[in-house]
C-alpha cells in the first residue's frame, strides 16, 4: 500500500496529527475519533505522525486513510538503541548540567523555570556537540550522573536494575527528538495525548516554533499510573526501612510514574490550547499543572444521523442483549461484566453478552477472561465476536455496557444513544454526565440508564435487570439518551470547535511563555 508523504517544496499541511499507540492501527475511542475528525474537517490538509514500541505490536492498519492525509509516517521507539555497540566517550558536561537541572525543576514541585530550560534542552537533545544517544548510553558523562542520582535519590537496593531503568526510559526521547528535527512542514501540531507524542509535539514546537495544541481524552498520566501500579514488569524490591512518598510503592514504579509526570508537565506548559472532553478532566489537567487560561473543553460529537436510521431496525421489543463494545484489556474490565452476566443469567435466562472488540492487544488478559466465562458456566451466554460493524450490531443490543475502571467521554456510549440504545456504566470519567446531565436543563431530559460503582458485578446486573425488565423504563431511558445526544453532542458542534482552535493555532507563531504553577514529578 501506497502512503502519502510531503516531498521537498510541498505545501505544509495544515495540522500534523501525534498519536501513541493508536490511530491507525488500533480501533477504539482515540483512533475512531482522529478518523472522524479528519474526516470532519475536509478543507485543512493533515499529516499523521503514529509512534508505537515495537513494529511486530502494529502489523496491519485499522483504517484507510481519508484523502485529506497529505502525509503518514510511523516510528517505533524501543527497535533502534538495544543494538549499538558500546563506545567509550566523554560527553558534554554542560549538556549533562542543563539536563540535571530540569530533573531538578521536577523533583521541587515548581515550574516556572521548566520552560526556558526544556527549551535548551531541545535545543541540545540528539544534537552532535550536546547530549546525543551514544552520549547518553556511553559517555563517563552520563554514568557519573546516574550513578550520582542513585545514591542521593534511589531507595530501592539493586544498582542494576535502577540503571536499566534510566536507560529504558529515556532512550525513547533521543528518538523523539531525531523525528522532531525531522517533522514534515506543518502550521500546526495537534498531539492526542501528553506522554511520548505530547513529548514530541513539545520538542517540535521548540526546535520550529510551530505552536502545539493538545487534546487528551483520557488523562494519559492517570492511565499510566494504573497500568504502572499493576504491571508485572517492575521489579518491586521496597526496603520496610526507606521513607519514601509513597512507601507501599516501590522506587522504580515511583520513578516511572514521575516520568509521565514529567512528559506531561512539558507538554502543558508548550502547548498554546489544552483541550478535555468534559469539565472533570480539565479540572485535572489543572491538578497535573496545566496552566488555567490554556485550558478548554470541546466534548466528542455523533453523527448523529448516521445512527438515527438504526432506530428503524429495531423489533417491538426490548433484546435481552447486554454488547460491551470495546478493546479486551484489563483497563476496560472485562471480568467484571462476565461476573455480572452469572447473576444477570439466572434471573434472565435467555440473556445475553457480547463483548464486541479486538482480542490481540492483551492476549494473556483475554485467555484469563475466556476461561472465567468457562468456569462461570457461560460458554453459551457470552460471546467473544471481535470486530464488528457498529450499524450490524446496535440494532441487535437492549443496552450499551461499559465496566471499565478508567475512561473520558466514551464514544460508544454516545454512539448507543444515537442508535436508541440506553447504557448501563460504571462512574468513571463523564459517564454520570452521559447518563444524568450536565446541568439543569440537560438533567431535565431524565435518565438515560444507570451508573454503578467500579468493579461491582453485583450492582451492575441489578441495574441492567432493573431496565430490560421494565418496558417503561426502559423506553424513558431511551427517549433521555436519544434527546440527550441529538441535543449537545452533535459531531457538527465538535467541528466547528476545532475549526476555531485551529484557526488561533495557524493565527500564532508564539511559544507559550512560562508561567509558575506548582505540581511534582521527574524521570529519575
Amino acid at each position: 500500500m501506497s502512503l502519502p508523504r510531503l516531498t521537498a517544496g510541498a505545501a505544509p499541511a495544515d495540522a500534523t496529527l501525534l498519536v501513541e499507540g493508536a490511530y491507525p492501527y488500533v480501533r477504539g475511542g482515540v483512533s475512531a475519533w482522529v478518523h472522524q475528525l479528519i474526516r470532519g474537517v475536509p478543507e485543512l490538509r493533515f499529516a499523521v505522525v503514529f509512534i508505537g514500541g515495537q513494529r511486530t505490536d502494529y502489523e496491519r492498519m485499522q483504517y484507510v486513510l481519508p484523502d485529506n492525509v497529505v502525509h503518514f509516517e510511523e516510528h517505533f521507539l524501543m527497535e533502534s538503541w538495544r543494538s549499538l555497540a558500546p563506545r567509550p566517550r566523554r560527553g558534554n558536561a554542560h549538556a549533562y548540567t542543563v539536563n540535571d537541572r530540569l530533573h531538578q525543576c521536577f523533583r521541587s514541585g515548581y515550574f516556572d523555570e521548566v520552560q526556558a530550560v526544556f527549551g535548551e534542552i531541545a535545543g541540545l537533545l540528539g544534537r552532535d556537540g550536546g547530549l546525543t544517544r551514544l552520549d547518553f548510553l556511553f559517555s563517563g558523562q552520563a554514568w557519573n550522573q546516574i550513578t550520582d542520582s542513585y545514591r542521593r535519590y534511589c531507595t530501592d537496593p539493586s544498582f542494576v536494575d535502577y540503571f536499566w531503568t534510566v536507560r529504558t526510559m529515556h532512550a525513547p526521547l533521543f528518538d523523539l527528538a531525531d523525528v522532531a528535527r525531522r517533522m514534515p512542514a506543518t502550521r500546526t501540531l495537534h498531539a492526542v495525548s501528553t506522554g511520548y507524542a505530547g513529548f514530541l509535539g513539545a520538542l517540535a514546537c521548540h526546535l520550529h516554533g510551530t505552536p502545539l495544541l493538545l487534546t487528551e481524552h483520557g488523562i494519559y498520566t492517570k492511565e499510566r499510573r494504573i497500568d504502572l501500579a499493576q504491571a508485572e514488569w517492575i521489579k518491586d524490591s521496597v526496603d520496610p526501612m526507606a521513607s519514601t512518598l509513597e512507601p507501599d510503592v516501590s522506587y522504580m514504579r515511583q520513578m516511572w510514574i514521575r516520568f509521565f509526570e514529567g512528559l506531561g508537565h512539558v507538554t502543558y506548559r508548550s502547548a498554546l490550547a489544552i483541550t478535555a472532553l468534559y469539565e472533570g478532566n480539565r479540572r485535572q489537567q489543572l491538578a497535573d499543572g496545566a496552566p488555567a487560561a490554556r485550558t478548554r473543553v470541546i466534548p466528542n460529537g455523533i453523527d448523529v444521523d448516521r445512527y438515527r436510521a438504526l432506530r428503524a431496525r429495531r423489533g417491538a421489543d426490548i433484546p435481552p442483549v447486554l454488547g460491551l463494545i470495546g478493546r479486551v484489556v484489563p483497563i476496560k474490565d472485562i471480568e467484571t461484566f462476565i461476573r455480572s452476566m452469572r447473576s444477570i443469567c439466572t434471573r434472565l435466562p435467555q440473556a445475553q453478552g457480547w463483548i464486541v472488540g479486538p482480542t490481540e492487544e492483551d492476549e494473556g488478559y483475554f485467555r484469563g477472561c475466556r476461561t472465567l466465562v468457562g468456569n462461570l458456566g457461560l460458554a453459551e451466554r457470552v460471546k467473544f465476536l471481535g470486530f464488528r460493524k457498529l450499524e450490524d450490531v446496535l440494532p441487535q443490543l437492549g443496552l450499551v455496557v461499559l465496566t471499565s475502571i478508567s475512561e473520558a467521554q466514551p464514544l460508544v456510549v454516545l454512539e448507543g444513544f444515537a442508535a436508541g440504545v440506553p447504557a448501563v456504566t460504571t462512574d468513571v470519567g463523564c459517564c454520570a454526565e452521559l447518563i444524568s446531565g450536565v446541568d439543569e436543563q440537560d438533567r431535565a431530559l431524565g435518565e438515560a440508564g444507570a451508573v454503578v460503582p467500579i468493579a461491582s458485578p453485583m450492582a451492575f446486573a441489578h441495574a441492567a435487570l432493573e431496565l430490560l425488565q421494565s418496558p417503561p423504563r426502559w423506553q424513558q431511558a431511551q427517549r433521555a439518551a436519544i434527546a440527550r445526544v441529538e441535543t449537545y453532542y452533535r459531531q457538527s458542534l465538535m467541528f466547528d470547535r476545532y475549526r476555531e482552535l485551529y484557526r488561533l493555532a495557524m493565527g500564532s507563531t508564539a511559544t507559550p511563555q512560562p508561567q509558575a504553577t506548582a505540581g511534582a514529578g521527574d524521570g529519575g
